[in-house]
Parts: structure tokens; sequence; C-alpha cells
């Protein structure tokens, strides 16, 4: 298993934002996080989600502190990735599933994603 965190990809990103994080169109990624994620660590893992379906995971590479939110003003993190990231050839089902959460990657496959 590999530890990390969910975050779901708004519809309103379309699909378009999430193959660009698996295609090697772009080398990293911004994610943020409300406040100081007290488990999460580099090397770890986001695991995207997207219209109810886990669709891959990318590598933390750095945790930046200090940043605000810049509609609310509350304290986040952001979460830099490496991309591109592990796409799975098949989505897995996480209906129901929206925003951040921690997550230990106990469905992530041992084979069948691609690069």
């Amino acid at each position: 298993m590999s530890f990390g965190i969910t975050k779901t990809i708004p519809a309103k990103e379309g699909i378009k934002r999430v193959d660009e994080l698996y295609d090697g169109s772009i080398t990293e990624f911004e994610f943020h996080m409300a406040g100081k994620p007290s488990k999460l660590q580099v090397g770890h893992y986001v695991y995207t989600i997207f219209k109810d379906q886990l669709r891959g995971r990318l590598k933390i590479k750095e945790l930046i502190g200090g940043a605000t939110n810049p509609k609310s003003g509350k304290p986040r993190t952001l979460v830099m990735v490496e991309a591109p990231g592990e796409k799975l050839a098949t989505p897995i089902t996480k209906k129901g599933h929206m925003g951040t959460r921690y997550y230990d990657g106990s469905e992530w496959p041992k084979s069948g994603v691609t690069q």
C-alpha cells in the first residue's frame, strides 16, 4: 500500500485536465490542502478522482506551508507533485467521494497501470 490523499478534480475542469497529469505534457502540478497536513509527507501520493472514479496517482515532491486560500483567507498547504503520474488502465469506482481525504492506497493494483 502507498499512503497519500485523494483529490477530486472538479467536473468543470474536464477530462483534459486529468489527462495532462498522466500524458507527459506537464512535469509538475500544484494541488492544495486545508491547513497543515499532519500525516502527509514527501514521497506519498495524490490519488486523483474524476467523475466518481479513481484515475491515477502522482508522487508528492514538495509540501509548501504558509499559503492562504484566496477566497476564505484560511491557511492551506500547497502539495506539489511530479508529473506524469501513473494512470490506471481501468478506473476504480469511488462513488460519493468528494474533496480531499487521507487514503491508504489499498485499492491500488499491483499491475494494470500505464505510464
